[in-house]
């Protein structure tokens, strides 16, 4: 179950820059150690060795994507960029059955309505984080409106966790045409 959590928009951009440099430089550094030794070993001299420097390079990267997601993605250093990419992929989740949810909300099924009062929380923080405020400000009415919505109903407004089952109780309502 994800939770949004409250962070610095400042802290998390300047943070998940670094883990970005980090995880660059890893694999620059490895493309170049890995092409060089490869022409190193089996590279023909004064010949073509490019097919032995892509090879390189292409195990770079996919020596880098396993460092990443086995190695890398419990480190301290990588936590905003792991909380970032977790938070979209529940917004995502949520996204992939809008058209379900948005009928929820007009049959007025409180899962329904708690399932988008996360998504505009979640939404709203993800545009935080990344600097993105006129989207932000497109769906302030729309995101204003649900709310009045739900306190008028005594609906907690602090819906920042996901729960998985608001998100298969919605699924038994028709999509709107």
């Amino acid at each position: 179950m994800f939770e949004i959590k409250p962070i610095n928009p400042e802290t998390y951009r300047q943070q998940t820059r670094r883990s970005t440099l980090y995880i660059a430089l890893t694999f620059v550094l490895l493309a170049l150690l890995l092409s060089g030794v490869l022409v190193m070993v089996l590279g023909v001299a004064g010949g073509d060795n490019f097919r032995l420097n892509l090879a390189g390079v292409i195990v770079a990267l996919i020596t880098t994507f396993l460092l990443v997601r086995y190695l890398f993605w419990s480190q301290p250093w990588m936590a905003p960029a792991v909380y970032g990419w977790q938070l979209k992929r529940s917004l995502m989740k949520v996204t992939n059955v809008m058209h379900h949810v948005t009928a929820g909300v007009m049959a007025g099924d409180v899962a329904a309505m708690k399932l988008l009062r996360f998504y505009h929380l979640g939404v709203t923080q993800m545009y935080q984080l990344d600097a993105n405020s006129s989207a932000l400000s497109q769906m302030v009415r729309e995101i204003d409106l649900h709310k009045a919505r739900l306190e008028a109903l005594g609906i907690d407004t602090g819906q920042t966790r996901l729960d998985p089952q608001w998100i298969d109780a919605v699924k038994k309502f028709a999509p709107l045409k």
